[in-house]
C-alpha cells in the first residue's frame, strides 16, 4: 500500500512539472510572437541566431544531468522550430523524395516546424534557394565512404549562396518490405551507393534476389510499399514516412559511416568562437604552387580540415582547389591567411563561415 502512495505522488509530481513546463513553452511562444509583431526578424538567407546550438552553449555548464545531455539537443531544436515558425516560417529545399538521408538531414538540423521542399536535384536545390523560392537549401557534400559529392562542389563553384551552416549524419541502413517477411523478397531497390554500401551483407543474405538501382534511397522505399515480393534498402527515416516494416536493421557492411551536409543561404553568419570557413582557390600549374598557397596557414596554426581539388570544366588537367579551415573568416589570423592566399591565387572565392557541426 506504502509503495503505491509514492508512486502515486511521483506521478502527480510529474504531472505537476509537465504543466509547467508546457506554461513555459507557451510563454516561449508569446515572445516569438511579440517579436513578430515588433517587426523583429532575421535577414533572409541567415540562420537566426537564436539557434538550438547556441542556447545549449549559453547553459552547457548547467546541464549536469540526470536528463541525458544526447537529448537536449532534439528537444531545443523543436522548440526553436516551432517558435521561429510562428515569427517567420522558413522554407527548406533538400534532395528528395521524401525520406532521403537528405531529408533527414534537413529535419534534424531545422526541426519539423519548417516546410521542407523537396527537389529532384542537386542543381535544382541551388536554383530554388538562388530565386528566394526557398530559404534554405540542404545537401550533401561528402560521404565517410563514398568520398566527396561531386555535383555539389560544382555547383559551389558559380553560386553567389553561402554555406551558413553543417550537419554530420550517421547513415544507417535497414532492410525494409511490406511485410517484413524476408522469404517474400525476390527483388531489393535502392540508390547505387547504398546497394553499394550493403554489398556484402546482401550477398551473403539474398543471393538470388535482384538489385535494381533506383534514384534514391527513398524512392526504393515508395516502390516496395507497393509490392509484397519487393524490398528497400533504406533508412528507419523512410521507413516510419512510407510504412514498411524492417526485415533486418544495420545492414551496412561499415559501421561508420557517414554523410557531411551542407546548409546553403544567402549570408555571413556571425562568429560563435567554434567555426569552419570553406574557400576555393586555383593558383598557377608549377612546382610548389600549392605549398606556397597554403603556407600561410601552416605559419599562423590555422587547422586544414580537408582539402579537395575538382577538374576546371574547359580546361584539361587544371584544378580547383575546395578548402575547409577551423576558424570564422572574421578571425585576424584567417583573415591575414585569405589576403595571402588571394595574392598568389589565380581566382579565390570565400565560400562561407559557419558554426561547425562537431
Amino acid at each position: 500500500m506504502e509503495k503505491d502512495e509514492k508512486l502515486h505522488d511521483l506521478r502527480k509530481k510529474t504531472e505537476a512539472l509537465d504543466i509547467q513546463i508546457l506554461q513555459l513553452l507557451n510563454e516561449r511562444a508569446k515572445l516569438a510572437l511579440e517579436e513578430k509583431e515588433k517587426g523583429v526578424k532575421a535577414d533572409a538567407g541567415i540562420l537566426d541566431l537564436d539557434s538550438p546550438k547556441q542556447i545549449l552553449h549559453l547553459f552547457e555548464t548547467q546541464a549536469a544531468g540526470p536528463f541525458p545531455k544526447q537529448a537536449l539537443l532534439p528537444v531545443y531544436r523543436e522548440i526553436v522550430s516551432a517558435c521561429q515558425s510562428l515569427k517567420t516560417p522558413a522554407t527548406v529545399a533538400y534532395f528528395g523524395p521524401p525520406g532521403t538521408n537528405t531529408h533527414q538531414a534537413c529535419n534534424e538540423y531545422f526541426g519539423s516546424s519548417v516546410t521542407a521542399i523537396p527537389q529532384e536535384t542537386i542543381q535544382d536545390i541551388f536554383e530554388v534557394v538562388e530565386r528566394k523560392r526557398a530559404d534554405f537549401g540542404v545537401v550533401p557534400v561528402e560521404n565517410s565512404t563514398e568520398g566527396a559529392v561531386n555535383r555539389t562542389l560544382d555547383q559551389l563553384v558559380d553560386t553567389e549562396l553561402k554555406i551558413c551552416g553543417e550537419l554530420s549524419l550517421r547513415i544507417s541502413h535497414d532492410l525494409l518490405s511490406e511485410s517484413g517477411n524476408p522469404a517474400q523478397v525476390k527483388k531489393i531497390y535502392s540508390h547505387p551507393q547504398a546497394l553499394a554500401q550493403c554489398r556484402q551483407w546482401l550477398r551473403k543474405n539474398f543471393p538470388r534476389a535482384e538489385l535494381v538501382e533506383v534514384a534514391s534511397t527513398a524512392r526504393g522505399a515508395q516502390m516496395a510499399a507497393g509490392d509484397p515480393e519487393t524490398a528497400a534498402v533504406a533508412g528507419a527515416f523512410a521507413s516510419r514516412l512510407y510504412g514498411l516494416r524492417t526485415v533486418e536493421s544495420g545492414i551496412e557492411d561499415f559501421a561508420h559511416n557517414y554523410t557531411r551536409f551542407l546548409i546553403l543561404g544567402h549570408g555571413f553568419e556571425k562568429p560563435t568562437g567554434k567555426d569552419k570557413t570553406s574557400l576555393l582557390f586555383s593558383i598557377v600549374d608549377s612546382p610548389g604552387s600549392l605549398y606556397e598557397a597554403l603556407k600561410p596557414f601552416s605559419e599562423k596554426s590555422i587547422n586544414l580540415a580537408k582539402i579537395e581539388s575538382r577538374p576546371i570544366k574547359g580546361r584539361p588537367w587544371k584544378y580547383l582547389f575546395f578548402l575547409d579551415l577551423e576558424g570564422h573568416a572574421e578571425d585576424v589570423s584567417i583573415k591575414a591567411a585569405m589576403h595571402e592566399l588571394n595574392q598568389k591565387a589565380l581566382f579565390m572565392k570565400v565560400l562561407g563561415s559557419y558554426p561547425r557541426s562537431s
